[in-house]
């Protein structure tokens, strides 16, 4: 494990404070690397260690509702419009000059919107295993593309997608559960992919079945760290800003859809983009089974220079191939001439 430690700097102005941790010569071409939920900036850390020392100015904020970044109450604080906001705050203060951007999770759909709304902003993207959607990152088109052979919806009527129904429906609940035991949840959260998940329901398709990710439980379960994927650091790290600021803010993220469809709508040419972009594609990824169904289709019809890679893992790859994800982005900016 990379032990690091990376230079930590804010911004506040009168909307949002947020905290960015940064490696690299202040005068290489700007990379920001822009996380999801439930992570904080330093699951970057194998990313920013590599890039800044081949001279790139490495950036990466702790998202809104996450760390040392602001953490507003109302759900509809979390819109993407509102991130985007943020960013472009964030981008203002490290000069403004185009930048590559690297997203993952949830941090995917605000960096696309950045490219589709703010081309001036950006000299290409990253996606790592939740592919662009022009129309939104929302549940009504999500629903649109689930493999319905797999997810007959009859039984799953949300499909893999159930658990992004659960917040809207007992968000309270969600994140109680979540709170009632952080480190654990923390813990069994960051788990390396397996290819036995591979053509099998994810166990995100039954969440409300169940009546919670953890059921009847209420409680993660008392599984230790996986010492593969987290140091000991960084899940202290991680364990502590969730302690601190909850799991109201990360799970608000999953509560706009209607404004998020909305904001989408705004993009122009309907979305399409012509910068470069990358797509990292998880083959383990029980939720974004993009190497396994129509989840990467949109995307593809809507940019005009996309380049793809696969990698053998779960979700959680900047952790479990810290190693192939750094070659697959250095590759593609060679190609590319970035």
């Amino acid at each position: 494990m990379i032990a690091t430690e990376f230079a930590t700097h804010r911004i506040e102005t009168a909307r949002h404070r947020t905290q960015w941790i940064e490696a690299g010569p202040t005068g290489g071409p700007l990379m920001i690397l822009v996380h999801g939920w439930p992570e904080l900036s330093i699951v970057w850390r194998s990313q920013l260690d590599h890039f800044a020392t081949a001279g790139w100015r490495c950036v990466a904020p702790d998202m809104r509702g996450y760390g040392g970044s602001s953490a507003p109450t109302a759900t509809n604080s979390y819109e993407i419009r509102e991130i985007v906001t943020d960013m472009i705050e964030l981008h203002d203060a490290l000069s403004g000059t185009p930048a590559i951007w690297i997203g993952h999770d949830w941090g995917s759909p605000v960096i696309s919107s950045m490219a589709s709304r703010n081309a001036n902003r950006c000299r290409a993207m990253v996606n790592i295993c939740v592919p662009y959607l022009p129309k939104g990152f929302a549940l009504p088109n999500l629903l649109q593309l689930v493999d319905r052979d797999l997810y007959p919806i009859d039984k799953y009527p949300m499909g893999q997608w159930d658990y992004f129904k659960f917040y809207q429906e007992s968000f309270d609940q969600a994140a109680a559960d979540y709170e009632a035991d952080i480190a654990a949840t923390v813990a069994g959260i960051f788990r390396p992919g397996s290819p036995e998940t591979v053509g099998k329901p994810s166990p995100t398709a039954s969440v409300r079945a169940r009546g919670g990710r953890f059921g009847q439980a209420r409680r993660a379960p008392a599984d230790p760290r996986d010492e593969s994927m987290l140091s000991q650091t960084d899940y202290d790290a991680i364990v502590a800003a969730l302690s601190k600021n909850g799991f109201s803010g990360p799970d608000s993220y999953y509560m706009n859809d209607a404004a998020n469809i909305a904001y989408a709508a705004q993009a122009p040419n309907d979305g399409r983009l012509t910068l470069p972009v990358l797509f990292i594609h998880a083959a383990y990824d029980p939720v974004c089974t993009t190497t396994h169904s129509e989840l990467a289709e949109p995307m593809r019809a809507s940019c005009s220079d996309l380049s793809e890679a696969v990698i053998d893992g779960g979700h959680w790859l900047m952790q479990e191939r810290p190693a192939e994800v750094n070659t697959a982005i250095d590759q593609w900016l060679a190609a590319k001439e970035l």
